[in-house]
């Protein structure tokens, strides 16, 4: 089986409508989920969402944890919950193949090198302010919209999706430096993006300036 057929298998899981709604709740929470959260919010039963939950860790699409949701300890504290949460792979299809990763790897090799790192954040900051819903009211829809998957951590926006994650990786200060450049023209006034990373998640974070 190529890689090709292998993304397509994964991808095919998600054809079913109440894995993709289980999928996209586990996939936004910002912590671990447990079956009755997950039923609840996929609007089925405790059992099948048990079942299709373990079908989207059998794809790799989820990861499982096990743990005592009441932090007790010993005899009597009851089973260790199953508790799911996205997985940390990447799958992708493009019908026919394309591989634009690896012209977006040359690109920031060639960007980094030349050092213009100043020069990619200012074409950045101009791209976020000039999408159709730039300086919208609803912030949090449009970082959605872009695969940030957005969530409140208190007071700070945080963003639980990288969408430039392989690059990030390898080009952490040219790539975050867009990133946040990106997200500084996109986000209305009243709002202030800064480098504070989510474990696991995107570099980024927002916060609303004090006077707003």
């Amino acid at each position: 089986m190529t890689d090709e057929d292998s993304a397509f298998d994964v991808l095919g899981v998600l054809s079913d409508p109440v894995r993709r709604r289980l999928y996209r709740y586990v996939a936004a929470a910002p912590k671990e989920v447990g079956r009755d959260a997950a039923a609840e919010a996929a609007r089925v039963s405790r059992s099948l969402a048990a079942f299709h939950l373990d079908k989207l860790v059998e794809a790799g699409l989820l990861a499982v944890s096990f743990r005592r949701l009441s932090g007790r300890t010993g005899p009597g504290a009851g089973r260790p919950a199953k508790l799911y949460r996205r997985a940390e792979g990447e799958h992708a299809v493009s019908v026919p193949p394309r591989s634009y990763e690896a012209a977006g790897r040359l690109l920031a090799e060639v960007l980094e090198n030349a050092g213009l790192d100043r020069e990619l954040q200012a074409a950045a900051r101009a791209a976020g302010a000039a999408q159709p819903d730039a300086r919208a009211d609803d912030v949090v829809a449009a970082l959605r919209a872009r695969g940030y998957e957005p969530f409140w951590d208190g007071g700070t926006l945080r963003l639980r999706n990288c969408p430039f994650h392989a690059l990030a990786a390898e080009f952490p200060a040219l790539i975050c430096g867009m990133n946040l450049a990106l997200v500084e023209g996109l986000a209305p006034e009243q709002w202030s993006p800064a480098m504070d990373p989510c474990p696991g998640g995107c570099c980024v974070a927002l916060s609303k300036n004090k006077n707003d």
